[in-house]
């Protein structure tokens, strides 16, 4: 709505399945395209054994050495904000460990572990979907969530990055960390 009244971004950002709609804005993909990826991505994603997601008042140093198999990072969305995802029983676990330590968690309301370990089995699936699109080098620029850095041309047009997209955590405060620093 903003660019049909006029304002273009110089740089956009969006939360892991919102990446799809920063790269539709900047050429990267259709939107029919995006919508069947984003559909088949969803479809994988319920396919997996349900998980648990939490919330948790803690900078990314503070949590990855509370993590084990049974969990991922998730998402880092603040200097002091991560989201923790992983099996029901092993987030049920984690939440007692920090209440012990007298930090407490916020579930997230979600039936499965997205972006976690348990998004493995359905990485190569959606990189071969991801492989029959149309890719393009962006128009305009976006924050990758995997890196947390402008998305490069290399990036967005490799189908592994959207596998590894799905799957890896989404580095949101680093993304708008560098939108602050521009002018």
């Amino acid at each position: 709505l903003l660019m049909e009244w006029g304002v273009q971004p110089s740089g956009m950002i969006g939360h892991s399945i919102g990446e799809y709609v920063a790269a539709c804005l900047a050429g990267v993909i259709s939107l029919e395209d995006a919508l069947e990826l984003v559909a088949i991505r969803g479809r994988l994603m319920q396919q997996m054994p349900h998980g648990a997601m939490i919330a948790v008042p803690l900078a990314s140093n503070e949590v990855e050495p509370l993590l084990n198999r049974d969990l991922s990072l998730a998402a880092i969305n603040g200097p002091s904000l991560c989201v923790v995802s992983g099996e029901k029983e092993a987030i049920n676990q984690f939440e007692a460990q920090l209440a012990q330590k007298g930090i407490e968690g916020r579930r997230l309301h979600t039936s499965h572990a997205f972006h976690s370990r348990m998004m493995n089995p359905i990485v190569a699936e959606f990189t071969a979907a991801v492989s029959k699109v149309q890719l393009n080098a962006p128009q305009i620029r976006f924050v990758s969530n995997v890196s947390g850095r402008w998305i490069t041309s290399n990036e967005a047009t490799d189908p592994n990055y959207w596998g590894q997209q799905l799957r890896n955590a989404v580095r949101f405060a680093d993304g708008v960390r560098l939108l602050l620093e521009q002018s």
